[in-house]
């Protein structure tokens, strides 16, 4: 029987239910074994030998993630960071990278301080700036572009498949960060991209429960290869049950990225027209910078991040987190509540965040109530 291509709101509401046939179950089991038996002639032919590289209940969430990104093959990471990192750590000393000059700050600060330790050349630019990009490039080819968009916190969009031109033709490999965007609205793969990175902590697991990262690849390349002999070597694998909990996340993705995004759109309209509020980031917006390339490599919507900058500065925008009722004052996001932080606090001294800025992880609560409870919050500390 010749395999429908189905869409992928079927693909996640059925996630992983045809993954045992053998005993007819609808939700995968959770393997908590750590090791497997050897045949009686010292072979494996399981292919599993130990449950730091090899536990199936990894393999539905896997594929599933794979499916949904177009991929050769993808592969689950104790978090988002293990996963980023894998990827740097799979490069050689001396080798060049390309990060952006606003990203996820962690990942930001693991490349400043272990990665350059570690003898990698790395350079930030503002990747959104195709010619200052191709500036960076011609200076020195890189072995490794790595992307971020939407980026944090300020959404900046980085036009993929024009980068992806860039890196075939210095030699580089072109990673992206799609963590925002999730498979749903962006296919970096699909785009020219080489290997995709998703904090799985985020939108994927979506109910702020589960700590995990993933990467996927187009190629099952030398590349490739080696990030998953190092996820085995470092053991930087998921626990069972955290796997588990992630793929019933990841089967309600689609109701919850088309109610994030719809609400994340409404509020950033509206506030829009806020006299204390400055400026809204959000690349579902006319004004933004990057919302023509945004239409371009995002479907189904822009996302459910969004960033608001507040006149009075740092101290206003620290006053209307504190006033808000609904939403709820911590970092993360990609949950199925919504969040809200002043990310510069977060970040450090060293941070290229505005002080006056807020950022809002959007959830799937009453679009009406949030945005009442904002425009109460800005009010108020206004006041």
């Amino acid at each position: 029987m010749t395999k429908h291509p189905f869409s992928p709101q079927s693909l996640l509401a059925q996630g992983g239910t045809h993954s045992d046939n053998e005993n007819g179950v609808i939700i995968p089991p959770v393997y908590t074994s750590t090791t497997y038996l050897r045949d009686e002639d010292n072979q494996y032919r399981t292919g599993r030998v130990y449950s730091r590289a090899d536990n199936p209940t990894y393999r539905p969430a896997e594929k599933l993630l794979a499916e949904l990104e177009n991929a050769s093959d993808a592969r689950l990471f104790a978090s988002g960071m293990a996963a980023a990192t894998t990827v740097f750590q799979a490069l050689k000393p001396g080798d060049s990278v390309i990060a952006p000059k606003v990203m996820y700050w962690a990942l930001r600060k693991w490349l400043q301080t272990f990665g350059v330790d570690s003898g990698l050349d790395v350079r930030f630019v503002d990747t959104s700036n195709l010619d200052e990009l191709r500036h960076a490039i011609s200076e020195k080819a890189p072995t490794l572009i790595w992307l971020e968009t939407p980026g944090n916190p300020l959404w900046t969009i980085t036009d993929i498949a024009a980068v992806a031109d860039m890196a075939r033709n210095c030699g580089a490999l072109l990673a992206v960060d799609s963590t925002v965007a999730t498979p749903l609205l962006t296919k970096p793969l699909d785009l020219g991209a080489d290997v995709v990175m998703h904090s799985a902590t985020k939108y994927l697991n979506g109910h702020s429960d589960v700590i995990s990262g993933a990467l996927a690849t187009r190629e099952d390349n030398d590349f490739w290869k080696r990030l998953v002999a190092i996820r085995a070597q470092y053991g930087a694998v998921p626990g069972p049950q955290d796997a588990a909990q992630l793929l019933r996340g990841m089967r309600t993705l689609f109701l919850r990225v088309r109610e994030s995004c719809q609400n994340a759109l409404y509020i950033a309209e509206q506030l829009e027209q806020h006299p204390k509020v400055t400026e809204v980031l959000y690349p579902g917006l006319k004004s933004f910078a990057g919302h023509d390339i945004a239409v371009k490599q995002m479907q189904g919507g822009f996302g459910g991040m969004l960033s608001i900058r507040l006149a009075g500065g740092e101290k206003a925008a620290i006053a209307v987190a504190a006033k808000t009722q609904l939403w709820h004052r911590a970092t993360s996001l990609g949950g199925v509540e919504s969040l809200i932080e002043h990310r510069a606090s977060i970040e450090g001294p060293d941070t290229p965040v505005p002080l006056d800025l807020l950022r809002l992880s959007v959830g799937i609560e009453n679009a009406d109530d949030l945005l009442a409870d904002l425009q109460q919050a800005i009010d108020s500390a206004h006041a």
